[in-house]
């Protein structure tokens, strides 16, 4: 099989860079690397076309309307039976596409979405992000194992469609907030076989600091009502609990606050929560001061999750009655 490895890139150089060595160490090599710049002020047309003696890759520019279309410009110029998607900031394992490509050859997936990881290399604040985003104290670890709760829907970090799905879909028509989401369900809903693959895992960097960090996962709680305004079934009980966790850890403060015999109660939980993060991570990633900085971004995580869901569905509920007045812009 003929993969397409399609990267949208803006504002990069480094990362693309670092992925690009990655893909040279492929055992499996019957595939092309498109990269198409999404309007970057620092391109990395010299550092992919470095590459060009090393892998089949392509670089094109185009202007920036975000991943999702930038995905999409890639899809239009791939010559492969499959088209693999990865963020920039992702390093992929040597076996990548050899596991990839047995595992299509015995179960035909039309879609598939593959689990992160932390490489030994990343900085232990990386390690703490990358702990939250995959376990399942934080509801991380729900959507990349094969006991996910609902259903799959891949993400675009480290996903997969065959040819047919692209001319089918006609790929993303969102550019961002919950696109890889959006474009899943609908996938779904045309009879696509979609699938994780459990062994296809990347080492995704995601953010380096927390400010960053909180940022994207804010956008990701609007994210998910974006999501509901075209799908509202598919709103589950699983996407209310970091705001749940926001109104307890709120609900937590004030009691204090206030010295009420309650707020003991509401102390003892957070006192649980935090430990079972902390050897819970501590048992993964067998560091100490990872462990300990697991905590902080799993709250972190929740709460910035949670703010961003509250706010955008508030805003949705208030102006559900003339939707054309709602509209939702990246930060």
């Amino acid at each position: 099989m003929f993969f397409s490895i399609i990267i949208p890139l803006y504002n990069r150089p480094e990362e693309i860079d670092q992925l690009l060595h990655t893909l040279t160490q492929q055992i499996y090599s019957d595939f092309e690397v498109i990269v198409v710049e999404d309007g970057s002020t620092d391109d990395a047309k010299v550092i992919v076309e470095s590459y060009q003696n090393q892998l089949d890759v392509h670089y094109y520019f185009k202007k920036n309307e975000g991943q999702g279309f930038a995905r999409n410009d890639g899809f239009a110029r791939a010559k492969g039976d499959y088209f693999i998607v990865f963020d920039s900031d992702c390093l992929i394992p040597r076996d990548y596409l050899k596991t990839v490509n047995e595992y299509l050859v015995k179960h035909l997936l039309d879609v598939y979405g593959g689990p992160d990881a932390a490489h030994e290399s990343f900085t232990p604040i990386q390690k703490a992000i990358s702990y939250s985003m995959t376990s399942v104290l934080t509801t991380g670890g729900i959507r990349g194992s094969e006991k996910h709760i609902g259903t799959f829907h891949p993400r675009s970090f480290n996903m997969g469609l065959s040819r047919r799905v692209w001319e089918k879909t006609g790929g993303f028509i969102l550019t961002r907030l919950g696109e890889d989401i959006e474009f899943s369900i609908r996938a779904h809903t045309l009879g696509f076989k979609i699938g994780l693959i459990p062994n296809a895992v990347v080492y995704h960097k995601r953010r380096t600091n927390w400010k960053q960090f909180y940022k994207q996962l804010h956008f990701f709680g609007r994210a998910r009502i974006n999501i509901y305004k075209y799908f509202p079934s598919e709103l589950k009980w699983v996407h209310f609990l970091p705001s749940l966790f926001v109104v307890f850890v709120l609900m937590t403060l004030i009691l204090n606050g206030i010295h009420c015999f309650f707020a003991e109660f509401c102390n003892f939980l957070l006192a649980v929560y935090v430990l079972a993060l902390f050897f819970h991570s501590w048992s993964k990633n067998r560091s100490a001061k990872v462990a300990f900085l697991s905590v902080f971004a799993a709250f972190v995580q929740l709460m910035a999750y949670g703010m961003g869901f509250m706010q955008d569905f508030w805003k949705y509920i208030i102006l559900k009655q003339n939707e054309d007045e709602y509209t939702i812009s990246p930060e």
